[in-house]
């Protein structure tokens, strides 16, 4: 972030990585609207962007044009210019975005700004990473594939704009580091305690089942590996279900805190905008994350 002036902070962002689902037009997409998140997840907004590709170049031209398109047509639907870009070969195909946004500095949504007291919600279930592999090992419902790539093709913008609307001052996107990592990563910044309700975590079709067959990506143990002396489990949670707390969201929602009393205008606002939103937790005094079983 790059303050301008009194009124405007520039965002620049870029992210990018190679595919995680079959159809090209889908991976194009998902790394656009992956790209854009980091931009509402500091409750900016994004307006002008510029792919960056590297493309096998015996790839057949249809794919890498389904591909560009994708990624095209979700930088329309958000509003934002897509200005060009840069492409070079590469053996394995590579797409994503560089993004610039626009915040209000006294408006900007960071990690540091949690307070006990306020609760956490979520945008987008969980299970992304998890679904994605099953596919990869060709173990996958295809229902259950379409569901979770419904969700990583959906903007953070309607979540960024309701989480800034209910006063939100903390929040980040559910991404690499799963929602335990991007999780500790808030409770850290803002010197609190996290504390999840496992039973109120929503989780993609499938997403349960895939994770007690332990069919996960290699990120999640490098997640639960580095995160996982910040976090405190209820002995009631099992391994696999632990996992699935670690595992990493390409995509994914926001999760941002907002004061209690907020709670009913934000549901009834994200209702008529068609924005599921899921209360999952609340911040405490303290440090480090808990993840409990709602009694």
């Amino acid at each position: 972030m790059w303050r301008l002036d009194d009124e405007r902070a520039l965002i620049v962002t870029t992210d990018f990585f190679t595919p995680v689902v079959d159809q090209p037009y889908d991976y194009g997409a998902i790394a656009a609207a992956n790209a854009l998140s980091d931009v509402y997840a500091m409750g900016g907004q994004p307006f002008m962007a510029l792919n960056v590709a590297a493309l096998p170049p015996d790839l057949p031209a249809e794919i890498t044009a389904e591909i560009i398109r994708g990624g095209a047509e979700k930088v329309r639907e958000a509003g934002v210019v897509l200005a060009g870009g840069h492409t070079i070969q590469d053996q394995e195909p590579k797409y994503g975005l560089i993004v610039l946004g626009f915040v209000h500095p006294d408006r900007m949504l960071t990690k540091g700004g949690a307070r006990p007291g306020e609760v956490l919600v979520l945008s987008k279930p969980l299970g992304f990473g998890t679904v994605t592999t099953a596919l990869k090992r060709e173990q996958a419902d295809p229902t259950d594939v379409s569901e979770a790539v419904g969700w990583m093709k959906v903007l953070n913008r309607t979540a960024s704009r309701l989480a800034q609307a209910a006063g939100a001052r903390s929040a980040t996107d559910v991404t690499g580091f799963g929602l335990l990592g991007h999780g500790s990563e808030i409770a850290r910044a803002s010197g609190v305690k996290l504390r999840f309700w496992f039973d109120r975590i929503p989780f993609t079709r499938g997403a349960q089942r895939y994770a007690q067959e332990f069919i996960f990506p290699g990120g999640a143990s490098d997640n639960r590996l580095y995160f996982g002396s910040q976090v405190t489990f209820a002995p009631g949670i099992d391994e696999p279900s632990q996992m699935l707390l670690f595992d990493p969201q390409t995509s994914g929602g926001l999760l941002f805190a907002v004061q209690p009393e907020k709670l009913p205008v934000l549901k009834e606002e994200a209702a008529r905008d068609g924005q599921l939103l899921w209360v999952i937790g609340e911040v405490d005094e303290g440090q480090g994350v808990e993840v409990l079983i709602d009694q």
